[in-house]
């Protein structure tokens, strides 16, 4: 099984706003940046997407080590929240309550893409100089503002 290491990062201007993403693969010595940008998202949807797009340029399934600054995509998948948003049908539960699970759409093909791989999830601290994740970010907000750039025009 192939040994992957991958960066993700997202961006969002004005929260919901022109948003970017983006995802840096290593192989070997080869890296591969996947990106991407939507007009009107939130900062956590680009963090999303940009993990999705990142496994869904997999070939075949592969052992990943996956680094993310966000706590949210994190702490799903090592709390067990993911876990509990499924049982409870994609819904969250809060005071015994069912609720909606913001970002639902995106949870599920998350989900499904983690299950094709072996995932080791690894919380990076933003914005703490470590090269890729910066690279990362520039690249998903330079994305983002690519986005408010044409909006304006």
């Amino acid at each position: 099984m192939k040994k992957i290491t991958i960066y993700t990062d997202g961006a969002c201007k004005s929260n919901p706003g022109p948003g970017g993403w983006c995802a840096i693969l290593l192989y070997k010595n080869t890296e591969k940046i996947i990106k991407g940008n939507e007009a009107d998202t939130t900062n956590n949807r680009m963090e999303l997407m940009a993990v999705i797009e990142g496994l869904k340029s997999l070939k075949e399934p592969c052992m990943v080590e996956l680094n993310t600054d966000s706590n949210y995509i994190y702490k799903a998948f090592t709390a067990g929240w993911l876990d509990n948003w499924k049982k409870n049908g994609w819904q969250r539960k809060e005071k015994k309550k069912l609720l909606e699970l913001k970002n639902s759409d995106l949870w599920q093909q998350l989900d499904e893409q983690a299950d094709i791989h072996k995932i080791n999830w690894k919380k990076v601290p933003a914005h703490s100089g470590i090269p890729l994740n910066e690279k990362c970010d520039k690249i998903a907000s330079d994305e983002a503002k690519s986005v408010e750039r044409r909006d304006k025009t």
